[in-house]
C-alpha cells in the first residue's frame, strides 16, 4: 500500500533517542554500559549494538577497550546540563548482599522520592571503593549524571573524592576525619558509650569491641565511644580489648578464638555489625562458651533475622522508615539547589536488652 507513514527500525529509533540525550547534556563524556542501556531503553542487546555501530559510523562515540562509548561528537544545539530529578544511591555490593534494615531504608527512600516525582537508582561496585577510586567514580558520573549522590558504606577515598568534586552528595552513615561532606547516621559514639555503661553496670571489667578491620567511619567513631565508655567510669580496673577481623567467617572465628584464649579472660563482647553478630554467637558455642552465661555479647547493629537468634541478643534498634525520613530532606535539598541546610544530623537507637548479657558468671 501506498500513502502511509513507514516505520522506522528500532535502530534507528534508538539512536535517535541516543542522539537526543547526548545533545541534551545528559551524558557528557561516557555513554552508560551497554547492560544500562539496554534497561533504559528497553531495547535487546543486538538493537543496541546496532545502534551504536551507527553513531560510531558517523563519529558521534567512540569505542574505547575496556571502557566503553566515549562521546567525541554531539549535535548542534547541545546546552548546559539538563537539571536530573534522579537520585543515585552508591554501595559497594547490590541490593540482595546488603543488611536487611540497609535494604529497607532503601526502598523506604525510594518509595519517598517516587512520591515527590523522584526516582532512586541504585549502582554498586568495589571499584569505586577502591583505595584509588577515582578514575572508576568519574567514568561513573559522567554515564550517570544524577541530581544527588547517596554514598552508603563508603571508604575515606571514596568521599574525598565526591568532597573534592563539589557533587551534590550525601553520606547515608558518618563523615572519615577531614571530609566535609553532609551526613546522616545514627549516633553510634553516643551508642558504644551507653553500651560500655550497660556492661559495667553488670559488673564486667574486661569487654571487648569487635570489628571488622576496615573500620568505616562509623566504625571509628564506635571504637572511640567504646573507650570513652570504659576509660570515664568510675571503674578504675576495667580494661578493653579492640578485636578486628577480616569480616569473612573464618576471620570471626580465628579472631574470636584468640580472644577467648587471652588472660584475663574476657567476659563481655560490643559487635559492630548484625551479620558477625550471628557468627560471634556461633563461634562462641563452637568453643564451648555459653552466652551468656560466660559471655555477654551485645549487637550495635539492628537486622530482623536477630529476632530468631536464641538466646536473642541485646541490640540497639532504628526505624528504617525514621531512617529513610532523615535522608529525605537533605536529598531534597540537594536536588533542589545542590546545598544541604543541615550538615550533619545523628539519630539515637532504642537499646533492647534481649537475653544475651548478664552479670558475669551467671
Amino acid at each position: 500500500m501506498q500513502g502511509l507513514p513507514r516505520r522506522q527500525p528500532l535502530e534507528k529509533q534508538t539512536v535517535e533517542v541516543l542522539r537526543t540525550r547526548i545533545a541534551s547534556g545528559v551524558w557528557r563524556e561516557w555513554l552508560p554500559a551497554e547492560r544500562a542501556l539496554c534497561a533504559m531503553l528497553q531495547v535487546s542487546r543486538s538493537t543496541l549494538r546496532r545502534a551504536l555501530a551507527l553513531l560510531r559510523k558517523e563519529g558521534t562515540i567512540r569505542a574505547e577497550h575496556g571502557l566503553g562509548n566515549r562521546i567525541i561528537s554531539a549535535a548542534s544545539g547541545r546546552g548546559g546540563r539538563m537539571r536530573s530529578h534522579d537520585v543515585a544511591l552508591l554501595a559497594p555490593e547490590p541490593l540482595e548482599r546488603l543488611r536487611p534494615t540497609q535494604t529497607l531504608w532503601i526502598d523506604e527512600l525510594r518509595a519517598m522520592l517516587g512520591e515527590r516525582g523522584c526516582r532512586l537508582h541504585v549502582l554498586h561496585g568495589r571499584q569505586y571503593f577502591r583505595s584509588k577510586p577515582a578514575a572508576a567514580l568519574e567514568k561513573l558520573v559522567c554515564q550517570h549524571p544524577h541530581g544527588a549522590w547517596v554514598l552508603l558504606m563508603a571508604n575515606e577515598a571514596c568521599q574525598q573524592w565526591f568532597a573534592r568534586r563539589k557533587l551534590p552528595c550525601l553520606v547515608a552513615g558518618s563523615c572519615h576525619a577531614g571530609v566535609d561532606l553532609p551526613f546522616r547516621d545514627l549516633d553510634h559514639r553516643a551508642t558504644c558509650r551507653h553500651a560500655a555503661g550497660v556492661l559495667l553496670g553488670l559488673g564486667h571489667r574486661r569487654l571487648a569491641f569487635f570489628a571488622q578491620q576496615d573500620l568505616l567511619a562509623g566504625d571509628v567513631e564506635s571504637e572511640a565511644g567504646f573507650l570513652e565508655g570504659v576509660r570515664g567510669s568510675r571503674h578504675a580496673d576495667a580494661s578493653v580489648v579492640l578485636c578486628h577481623h577480616d569480616g569473612t567467617a573464618a576471620g570471626i572465628a580465628q579472631s574470636l578464638k584468640r580472644l577467648v584464649a587471652q588472660k584475663p579472660a574476657t567476659t563481655a563482647l560490643l559487635v559492630a555489625n548484625a551479620y558477625h553478630c550471628l557468627g560471634v554467637v556461633s563461634g562462641l558455642a563452637a568453643l564451648g562458651r555459653r552466652v551468656p552465661g560466660e559471655i555477654s555479647v551485645i549487637s550495635r547493629d539492628e537486622d530482623p533475622f536477630l529476632n530468631f537468634l536464641v538466646p536473642e541478643p541485646a541490640r540497639y534498634v532504628a526505624s528504617p522508615r525514621g531512617l529513610a525520613r532523615s535522608l529525605l530532606q537533605p536529598v531534597l535539598e540537594l536536588l533542589e539547589d545542590g546545598t544541604v541546610s543541615r550538615r550533619a544530623g545523628r539519630l539515637m537507637p532504642q537499646f533492647v536488652r534481649g537475653a544475651s548479657i548478664a552479670p558475669p558468671g551467671r
